[in-house]
């Protein structure tokens, strides 16, 4: 496949559909880890325009930064704190339709008004880390995200 993305759609729901057979062309065959979330962020940033799109990997106790498009970003969080932290803690896909009225917020940017983290699970169930998408819009992300999302996550291998 060449390295070129082609999304035609309008809808959100359709863009996916169009993206998620050409990012499994684009990384299947791909056994470097860092080489797929770095062309997934690529891939979600283009289609989209996302504000920002990035991962964090479970370093410890810490969520590290790893690849990413969008502004500089906080490159350490902690278990628990956060969205990112938050949903690396329960095991759980957030979606935040106002950062600013989740409790305990990172902003690393103040133009990041919503967000959806996915947590990205290993082999035996344990959260690898996370997928991150923010938006500068308020209440951008809804079950559409997290379903299309999740399956893009599914094809990466932890």
């Amino acid at each position: 496949m060449a390295e070129d993305l082609h999304i035609t759609a309008t809808s959100k729901a359709e863009k996916y559909k169009e993206l998620l057979p050409q990012l499994e062309a684009l990384i299947g065959d791909e056994q470097d880890l860092i080489a797929n979330m770095a062309n997934t962020c690529g891939a979600l940033h283009t289609a989209f325009g996302f504000f920002w799109v990035g991962f964090y990997l479970v370093k410890g106790q810490q969520l590290v930064l790893g690849p990413f498009q969008g502004p500089v970003a906080c490159t350490r969080i902690d278990l628990g704190r956060g969205v990112c932290g938050t949903s690396w803690q329960k095991k759980e896909i957030l979606i935040v339709p106002d950062v600013d009225q989740f409790p305990g917020h990172i902003a690393c940017s103040a133009l990041s008004k919503s967000e959806i983290v996915i947590p990205l699970f290993d082999k035996v169930g344990g959260v690898a880390g996370v997928l991150d998408v923010d938006s500068d819009q308020l209440n951008d992300f809804n079950e559409t995200d997290r379903l299309y999302l999740t399956q893009i996550t599914r094809l990466l291998r932890f």
